[in-house]
């Protein structure tokens, strides 16, 4: 538990900084901060983190980066998690590029659902926001859905100007697969300056937005995995769409139940908040699996209540090196 009551079961783990892509809302232009390839966690320090929360409850985990999938030992820290007691549920977020060589050996280590990032369908578009290649997305979503995990969801960050027509085909892409998608609200993950009037699009108008073509019916009672995400059901299509509102829902923290750890060792209780707790001197300098509990504890004695991204949030590090 929190301070505030909350039971916190769940830590989604960053396992590096570094990404193919270049996401608008995660990477900053000109960004070189990338962390020293020393200054990562192991796989053996990641893997003794996660026994250690288990020990304390946790029961969730998730792995992120940056781009998770750029280092090629995932499916072995994946393995490893899966023989802690206590593990009950590892998942992947990923950009998708190279998941189609990765979804088959991913499943047969363990890992039981992947969130992709589809923030277009149009390839002008998706590489407008990212960089990156859509057709190699798409191809990692086939894999993951051949591979058979538990459950494969879409992701796609809402932007003004930039990929609000993209939204009812993402809906008719995600259908046609049986996917549930995420509309998420725009974060101040890169500068203050990335939330904008010109650019913000709340989840209220992406609901507006799909009202045009179909009939929407909540579905108060589905958790399709374990975060915020308010789900309805698009009548005509079968589409399973969910809305993230971390700026517009004035309730979007009473039930987190999640801490971050980043690819360099701090554990983050809340992403809107500078607050951090270093695990790796600790790791490094030969502490017991005792002092570590000690800090995750410290950790969850200073979440915070709720996030400040209302109140003119200037990240110290970007999204990338925090993790997803």
């Amino acid at each position: 538990m929190d301070p505030f009551g909350r039971k916190i079961d769940y830590l989604r783990i960053s396992v590096t900084d570094r990404c193919n892509e270049r996401c608008l809302y995660c990477m900053p232009e000109g960004y070189k901060g990338w962390e020293n390839k020393p200054d990562h966690l192991t796989a053996e320090e990641i893997v003794r983190v996660v026994r250690v929360a288990a020990g304390l409850g946790f029961r969730k985990f998730r792995l992120t980066g940056g781009e998770p999938l750029v280092r090629g030992d995932v499916p072995e820290i994946v393995r490893a998690m899966t023989a802690i007691p206590g593990v009950e549920c590892i998942g992947l977020s990923t950009n998708g590029m190279k998941l189609s060589a990765f979804a088959k050996p991913l499943r047969e280590a363990g890992l039981r659902t992947v969130n992709v990032s589809l923030d277009a369908l149009d390839p002008a578009i998706y590489h407008r926001i990212t960089g990156g290649d859509v057709a190699r997305v798409l191809a990692g979503i086939r894999a993951a859905v051949d591979a058979g995990f538990e459950r494969v969801k879409l992701n796609c960050v809402l932007m003004r100007g930039v990929n609000e027509a993209e939204i009812w085909p993402l809906v008719l892409f995600a259908a046609e697969h049986g996917l549930p998608l995420r509309l998420i609200e725009l974060m101040p993950l890169t500068t203050t300056e990335v939330l904008t009037e010109k650019n913000f699009m709340p989840c209220g108008e992406a609901m507006q937005w799909l009202s045009r073509h179909d009939e929407l019916i909540p579905q108060p009672d589905c958790r399709l995995g374990h975060g915020p995400a308010k789900y309805f059901l698009l009548k005509q299509t079968g589409a399973m769409v969910g809305f993230v509102g971390a700026l517009t829902n004035e309730h979007f923290c009473d039930n987190c139940n999640k801490m971050r750890l980043t690819a360099d060792g701090k554990v983050r209780p809340c992403l809107g908040n500078h607050v951090e707790v270093d695990l790796r001197a600790a790791l490094r300098s030969g502490a017991n699996d005792g002092a570590l509990k000690e800090l995750l504890e410290t950790a969850l004695r200073v979440k915070p209540l709720e996030h400040q991204f209302r109140n003119q949030y200037q990240p110290c590090r970007p999204m990338t090196a925090i993790g997803g």
